[in-house]
Parts: structure tokens; C-alpha cells; sequence
């Protein structure tokens, strides 16, 4: 055979003409020899008359070829579904998660403002004051959850590209310590002389503050979470350190996942996104994140991130 082709005409088809050898046909009816080879898609050859038993070979690669097609139709309408359920589901958990966590701090900023448009009471200067701070830290949450629906969206659709530079810690925590709420419960343990190291600053405080938030939230009140940071292995190693109830090793992986919490997540509230988004943005810095066992009890978040030494 000096040549072939495959002419695909089925609606869907993402490649309507596959050509093979020096001189392939350029329509069906060019060709020597012409063969249906499924529904909708037909094998042109160019060449030599067949003998017989050439033909019984032509005719067997026609059938393998046959069900090679049939196999990779199966394998994208497998794709296609795959992607169709995970979309799915993660649209179910989203208004799931969003039903309640929208409405709730909605509801309380509703309730504030319409007590102070009350025009029948003489609210004292404290309540005023305590409305005012309801609004404002409701606010504050409903901010939070969008920012971080708006981040997964991002992530999931790999629009959001970290910018990397060289980045030292000195630049990055005092900003993340002044974004978390109950920053005095933090402690910090710094190796000196760490070196730089290679990461997107604006990211890489949204992924500490995420991850410290997280830690302050599930920490009894009388424990500090701690950030440790240190060289180990050429990388750096930010460890978030707290005392709480901790995430059982097999519930790791799907803590990472969006939208999952524990089974007591109502009481601290939340869509169940902190670590998931901190776990794809240290992924898109080219680091990683782990979940390991604080020895006295709680969890340590680790990130790590290359150095900008190790690369060089």
C-alpha cells in the first residue's frame, strides 16, 4: 500500500480525515480500494491490486481497526461522563454549602439593620455600637466565602497562574499575622538565616493566613497554634502547629477535597474550602502540602516550598 485514509463523517467527529503513507488518497474515490469500516467512517487505500491473501490481511486489519475506533469513542464518552459527574457534584456541593453559609450571615446583617431603622426604640449607644459590629464582621464572612468560591473556581479552571519570585518569610508573615483573626494566640519559631525561596508572596499569604485561621478556629482557647519554620533538604518547611482534634490519617485526603468537613464543621462554620484552596495553591507554587500528627495531639499543616538555592 503506498498510502490510506480515514474519512470520519459522524457528527462528533474531532478528527474527519486521518491520512497515512507517501501517497494517500485524497477522497474515497481516489483510492484503489474503499471498505465501510464502522458507521460513518470509511478506509481509502492506494496501491496494487490485492491478491487473496491479501486481502484476508486487509480484511482483519479492518476489523481490529474497527474495534480500535469503537474502544476510543467508549474511552471519550467515558471522559465526557467522568467530567459531567464531577461537575455535577461539585454543583450540588456547592448550593449545598452556599444555601447555608450565604443565608445565615445574610440573615444576621438583615436583623442588624432593621433593628437600627427601627424608628419606635431608642437603642443606647452600645447596642448601636454592637449592631454595627455585627454588620461589619458579617460582612467580613460573607467577603471571605466569596473570595474563596471565586478562588476554587479559578483553580479548578487553571485560569489562576502564580506569579514566582524570590521571597523571603520576613516579607511574607507579618502580613499574614495581621489578616487572621486572634493573631495574639500565634506564636512564631523562625530558623534564622533562611534563605529565599521561590513562591507567589500574594498567594503564599493567602494559603498561611487560610491555614492559620483554620488552626486558631479548631484550637481550644487556652492553646497557642504555633508557625514553625526551618530548612530541611534543600526546601523550606512551614509548619502551622495546633493542639486541636486534629484529622484522622484516613480523612486526610478527602479534607483537601472542597467542600468537605467534619461531621462538627456546623459549629465552626465555614464552606470546607480553607485547606482545599491552600492545598491547590501551594500545588500551583510548585510545592506541596502535608497533614500530619501533632505529637501532643492536633494537626500540623506543612508547607514546602523550594528554595531559591536548591535551584540554582
Amino acid at each position: 500500500l503506498t498510502g490510506a485514509l480515514i474519512l470520519d463523517e459522524r457528527p462528533d467527529a474531532r478528527e474527519p480525515t486521518i491520512t497515512s503513507g507517501p501517497v494517500p488518497p485524497h477522497h474515497v474515490s481516489d483510492a484503489t480500494f474503499a471498505t465501510g469500516v464502522s458507521p460513518g467512517v470509511t478506509l481509502a487505500v492506494n496501491g496494487p491490486p490485492l491478491s487473496a491473501a491479501d486481502h484476508r490481511l486487509f480484511v482483519m486489519l479492518i476489523g481490529q481497526l474497527s474495534v480500535a475506533l469503537e474502544q476510543r469513542a467508549l474511552r471519550e464518552i467515558a471522559t465526557e461522563a467522568e467530567a459531567l459527574a464531577k461537575a455535577d457534584e461539585l454543583r450540588t456541593a456547592i448550593l449545598r454549602a452556599v444555601s447555608h453559609d450565604l443565608r445565615s450571615p445574610l440573615a444576621s446583617i438583615k436583623a442588624s439593620v432593621s433593628s437600627l431603622r427601627q424608628t419606635d426604640v431608642n437603642w443606647e449607644e452600645a447596642d448601636r455600637q454592637e449592631f454595627h459590629s455585627s454588620i461589619e464582621s458579617e460582612t467580613d464572612r460573607l467577603t471571605g466565602i466569596i473570595t474563596n468560591l471565586l478562588d476554587l473556581s479559578r483553580l479548578e479552571a487553571g485560569v489562576l497562574q502564580p506569579v514566582l519570585r524570590a521571597v523571603s518569610l520576613d516579607e511574607i508573615l507579618p502580613s499574614v499575622l495581621r489578616s487572621i483573626n486572634s493573631p495574639s494566640r500565634v506564636t512564631t519559631t523562625v530558623e534564622l538565616g533562611l534563605p529565599d525561596f521561590l513562591a507567589d508572596p500574594a498567594l503564599l499569604e493567602r494559603v498561611l493566613a487560610n491555614l492559620l485561621d483554620n488552626a486558631v478556629s479548631w484550637s481550644p482557647e487556652n492553646e497557642p497554634v504555633t508557625v514553625s519554620a526551618f530548612r530541611k533538604d534543600g526546601d523550606l518547611h512551614i509548619h502551622i502547629i495546633d493542639n486541636g482534634r486534629g484529622i484522622p490519617e484516613n480523612d486526610r485526603q478527602l479534607e483537601v477535597q472542597p467542600f468537605h468537613r467534619l461531621n462538627d464543621s456546623a459549629v465552626h462554620g465555614g464552606l470546607g474550602l480553607g485547606l482545599a484552596i491552600a492545598d491547590r495553591l501551594v500545588a500551583a507554587m510548585g510545592g506541596r502540602l502535608e497533614l500530619r500528627d501533632t505529637p501532643c495531639g492536633g494537626l500540623t499543616a506543612v508547607v514546602i516550598l523550594p528554595t531559591v538555592e536548591n535551584l540554582a
